[in-house]
């Protein structure tokens, strides 16, 4: 009788069981980013024991500049390890006081998770998974995104693997204080030979930058309220940060050469 109870208990954990299995491999739901807003808390309460001299490296293409307004950037989660599978959680949070800022979006091996706040794998057989952040439609400061990683040995339990954590560093926001932000026109948006810059009432010169998607300065031109035009022929087809300075002022806005 005993082993027959013995048999039905192992047979009702089984889809429980798998149930854990597969949520491992595809995914941890809640706020384990290791964060300073998730508490400091990533994985390690399960997944411990293991070393493969496993390492995160959270990389995007925001300029070293900043990044502007409600634009959407390209978010990397890259493990480094000899672990037979990987999985991560990430987090995106305001530097000033660590709440979440932003709107990750979901690549094709990503899911989001924790009312959208993190995200996290889909498939434990990759070691690197892209999806997006779209910066805040208001200026709230500066960004870190911060990341856990897991290490597993992949014999279906969670000893064994190795949990790291990483993050991207302070990235800086390109909003202006609105006693410094300069408020200038430009056309035609997208241009392929000439722009011109139409300066507000009272700013008589400029200088105009253009800024590339990895925040190199590609052109450079001073421009008055009776030349207000730029030769943008020898910019290569792309997207551009282009900010204007007049005096003690400063105006940015996105500019796309065609």
């Amino acid at each position: 009788m005993k082993k027959n109870y013995f048999f039905k208990t192992s047979l009702l954990m089984i889809p429980t069981m798998a149930f854990l299995l597969m949520s491992n491999s595809g995914g941890k739901s809640g706020a384990f980013s290791g964060s300073p807003g998730d508490g400091g808390t990533s994985c390690t309460a399960c997944h411990n024991g293991g070393n493969f001299g496993a390492s995160v490296a959270i990389t995007h293409n925001i300029p070293d500049t900043g990044y502007l307004l409600d634009t959407n950037y390209d978010v990397t989660v890259t493990g480094s390890s000899s672990a037979a599978a990987h999985g991560f959680q990430m987090t995106a949070e305001k530097v000033s006081d660590n709440s979440k800022i932003g709107t990750l979006i979901a690549g094709s091996t990503s899911s989001l998770t924790n009312g959208n706040a993190n995200i996290t794998h889909t498939n434990s057989s990759n070691n690197s998974w892209s999806f997006q952040w779209k910066s805040p439609t208001t200026d709230q400061g500066r960004v870190t995104f911060f990341g856990a990683l897991v290490a597993a040995n992949g014999n279906g339990t969670t000893s064994g693997d190795q949990v790291v954590t990483g993050d991207s560093g302070q990235i800086s926001s390109l909003s202006i204080a609105e006693a410094k932000r300069l408020d200038f026109e430009m056309y035609p948006n997208p241009a392929v030979t000439e722009l011109s810059i139409q300066l507000p009432s009272g700013a008589n010169e400029a200088l105009v930058e253009f800024y590339d998607t990895m925040g190199r300065l590609s052109l450079s031109k001073k421009i008055t309220i009776s030349n207000p035009h730029i030769n943008v022929s020898p910019l290569s087809s792309g997207i551009y940060l282009l900010k204007v300075l007049s005096e003690d002022k400063i105006g940015s806005q996105k500019f796309i050469k065609e």
